[in-house]
């Protein structure tokens, strides 16, 4: 998905929402058990409430990975049927980040055998780590910028330049500089909204993927005021406070209503700012 469809399915849904299904098997509602592949007709339950909705999901792969092989047949599982549900943007969330014929195969992976439209990336290794996920018209690397987790201030946010600039903005320059805002975006954490408004200084045009928003304590309407562009610009992951919004019975019910929440705060806001 480019970069122009990207913000028509904005604009058509009049949101910017992205579903994380980072699926636990522990977490799956009961009655989920008695299913071949829990984890998968779980997904599938959630993607049915909510792909009206939502304009992109992200699959963290640990998830997946951790189930061994059951749990890759249940990724590539997941992203066929979000692909039959409609136009979707897809993140593949690996956190990858290797010497160039390494990054090679692991675009090969995700972009020729997954098909996915972006995966995120870790660039302490440089230029050559991340160009490979690069220059691929419609595919997306999405470089971690600054993080909601506590430990970002371990390194992230360390001074550069005799105090000029902190590290997380460095990066986000030099990798905005390796790509364009046609295949380049940049994971921010909603945590922090003051640190969103500065990455958006680093970065005023390429799209922002931020996670942090519900169950890590981000504030949705303060990711909207220090974020949004005129295009859009943000993917706001929400994972946890969907999937897990309800229980039981109300699981799925639960998670299509926390879905409609958050795209009628975001429709409000695009409203406001003349973008729908």
């Amino acid at each position: 998905m480019n970069r122009a469809e990207l913000i028509a399915l904005i604009k058509r849904k009049r949101n910017m929402l992205c579903v994380g299904l980072d699926t636990e098997l522990e977490l799956v509602p009961s009655y989920f058990a008695n299913e071949s592949h829990p984890v998968r007709a779980f997904n599938e339950a959630i993607v049915e409430a909510t792909h009206d909705i939502a304009v992109a999901y992200k699959l963290n792969l640990a998830f997946y990975e951790a189930l061994g092989v059951d749990g890759w047949c249940d990724l590539e599982a997941t992203i066929a049927y979000i692909r039959s549900r409609g136009n979707t943007f897809i993140i593949a969330d690996a956190k990858r980040g290797d010497i160039g014929n390494t990054a090679r195969k692991y675009a090969e992976a995700f972009y020729d055998k997954l098909g996915v439209d972006a995966v995120t990336i870790a660039p302490y290794m440089g230029r050559d780590s991340v160009e490979p996920f690069l220059g691929r018209p419609g595919k997306w690397g999405v470089v971690l910028g600054v993080t909601s987790n506590d430990g970002a201030r371990d390194l992230q946010f360390l001074t550069v330049d005799g105090g000029e600039q902190r590290l997380f903005e460095r990066v986000m320059e030099k990798a905005a500089s390796w790509g364009s805002v046609e295949d380049t975006m940049f994971v921010v954490g909603a945590t922090r909204a003051e640190v969103l408004a500065q990455a958006r200084t680093a970065a005023p045009h390429h799209f922002f993927l931020v996670p942090g928003v519900g169950a890590q304590g981000g504030d949705l309407k303060a990711v909207l005021d220090a974020g949004l562009t005129a295009d859009g610009g943000l993917l706001i992951n929400s994972s946890r406070g969907i999937l897990y919004a309800g229980k039981d019975a109300d699981a799925i019910p639960a998670a299509r209503r926390a879905a409609l929440h958050m795209r009628d705060v975001m429709a409000l806001k695009l409203r406001e700012r003349g973008i729908i």
